[in-house]
């Protein structure tokens, strides 16, 4: 995944989740740190990390509600 679809991704986070382009990217950055730490294809990794950020922003945004 190229830096353009990577800011594509995190900004789509950031609108679906109402959080801040910054704190997303951070979330984003370090999810895929860790999932390349451990894996051994990488073709999937970015779209893994998207997800986990994705599903761990809804979950915060549901547990404050």
């Amino acid at each position: 995944m190229n830096t353009q679809d990577s800011q594509e991704v995190i900004h789509e986070i950031a609108v679906l989740t109402a959080t801040s382009e910054e704190v997303v990217s951070q979330m984003y950055a370090e999810t895929l740190q860790v999932f390349r730490k451990d894996a051994q294809i990488l073709d999937y990794v970015p779209l893994l990390a998207a997800k986990r950020v994705r599903e761990t922003l809804r979950a915060s945004s549901k547990a404050s509600h």
